[in-house]
């Protein structure tokens, strides 16, 4: 079977998972349950706490001791049988524990594919820029299609959200082990040092300012894509309890409103290639985060009548700001970190984007809300929440371009092969 076929299949079920209740959760939590929204902030940060320690713990496994293929599809066997458990949760703090459990299995996944699928194209000669996007594209395809699975079923406050994507994920960790082998890089005869034998070698990436810096961004972009998924279905949804808006489609389905995100992803996925070879990964992270100022700012003028097409636009918006840091970035690590210690270094960034990032945003963002934004009737004042987070991406996005003087000249200038050369000796800023 052709490897792009294989690997386009192993991407659609890996997202497909994560859109099958990702979005959705909310409407589950607030209208089928009926817990708090203190408690359920504390349930999006389940993505931090998890993705802060397991990227890197199995991006260390998977250059040391195991096949990155078997444990990708272990963790996917164990998660789905996390994920099926969920219905089953009758109290706000067991289901904290639950789905802790859940992202302790599916996070890290979500670098391990990437290093599964880059290992695979390497081998068969092809260009990891080039040929990686297209693949991924279908990623976010398989997430849209979850969505609209979920939403046309009217399963948005449904349990059959996670029956879902419990099936899918224990497909996908079976389908796992046919995947082409990608076995540890590490040479065990020739380390000698404890941090060597600790696997800890990535985090000597810090020590380039290059890299530290691009990781400390990563961690605060990572809150802003935390703060978007926790709070735009639950946004569309609220309008509801608005009479002149209760009874439009974009309030009876948001899910498939949200889903123009994931459709937008598709586009500006096949332009990446194109960005960085133009651009670099300097400018092309700046318009991600100028494209987050837009995301927020439309959201918080929007409404699903005669402001529908704010609301579209800044699905549309979100594809621009989504991809051109979150592949840009692992393609940025992919080809400037030395080959041994990639699932490690993939780790780091998972780890910074959607563990350190999503933590202190589903925290920080919560307490922010609650406190400035929440009426007594627990209404939100969702103007004021949208401004308030298009300006915490229009402080980044002033900042970045003056600490972040890294000359992307590799990545526009060269090869695949040529870059690999330059990963360990590129100098620092």
């Amino acid at each position: 079977m052709n490897i792009k076929f294989r690997l386009i299949l192993m991407n659609f079920m890996q997202f497909f998972i994560w859109g099958a209740w990702l979005i959705t959760i909310g409407a589950y939590w607030f209208q089928n349950k009926g817990w708090s929204g203190a408690q359920f902030g504390a349930i999006f940060s389940t993505m931090g706490i998890s993705a802060i320690f397991m990227p890197a713990i199995t991006g260390i496994i998977s250059d040391k001791l195991i096949n990155a293929e078997k444990l990708y599809g272990i963790m996917h066997i164990l998660g789905a049988m996390v994920l099926f458990s969920i219905p089953m949760v009758t109290n706000p703090t067991a289901f904290f524990w639950v789905i802790l459990l859940n992202m302790v299995f599916y996070m890290p996944t979500l670098s391990l594919s990437i290093t599964v699928a880059y290992s695979a194209l390497k081998a068969t000669g092809k260009d990891v820029v080039k040929d990686y996007p297209p693949i991924r594209i279908w990623g976010t395809i398989g997430f849209i299609a979850a969505l609209w699975v979920v939403s046309l079923t009217h399963n948005e406050t449904s349990a059959n959200q996670f029956y879902i994507a419990s099936a899918v994920s224990l497909a996908l960790g079976i389908y796992s082990f046919t995947l082409p082998k990608c076995p540890p890089l590490l040479n065990k005869k020739t380390e000698t040092s404890l941090k060597a034998k600790l696997g800890l070698n990535a985090f000597e990436l810090f020590k380039m300012p290059k890299f530290a810096i691009f990781f400390a961004f990563s961690m605060l972009l990572g809150a802003a894509l935390q703060l978007t998924n926790a709070y735009g279905d639950t946004y569309i949804h609220d309008f509801k309890n608005v009479a002149a808006y209760k009874d439009l489609l974009a309030v009876k389905y948001p899910a498939i409103i949200m889903s123009i995100s994931q459709v937008s992803e598709t586009l500006f996925i096949l332009a990446i290639p194109f960005f960085l070879r133009k651009f670099g990964i300097k400018y092309v992270m700046l318009i991600s985060m100028l494209a987050w100022v837009l995301r927020f700012g439309l959201f918080a003028f929007a409404d699903p009548d005669s402001g529908l097409w704010m609301i579209i636009l800044s699905c549309i918006v979100y594809g621009m700001a989504f991809d051109f840091f979150n592949i840009s970035g692992s393609l940025f690590v992919e080809t400037l970190a030395p080959a041994e210690i990639r699932g490690s270094a993939q780790g780091m960034f998972m780890m910074m984007v959607n563990g350190f990032g999503a933590f202190f945003g589903s925290i920080i963002s919560g307490a922010v809300i609650q406190h400035f934004f929440t009426y007594a009737d627990q209404s939100k004042n969702w103007h004021g929440i949208w401004l308030s987070f298009a300006g915490y991406a229009l402080v980044i996005a002033v900042i970045f371009p003056l600490v972040f003087r890294y000359k992307d000249t590799t990545m526009q200038n060269t090869s695949l092969a040529d870059l690999h050369g330059a990963g360990s000796t590129d100098p620092a800023v």
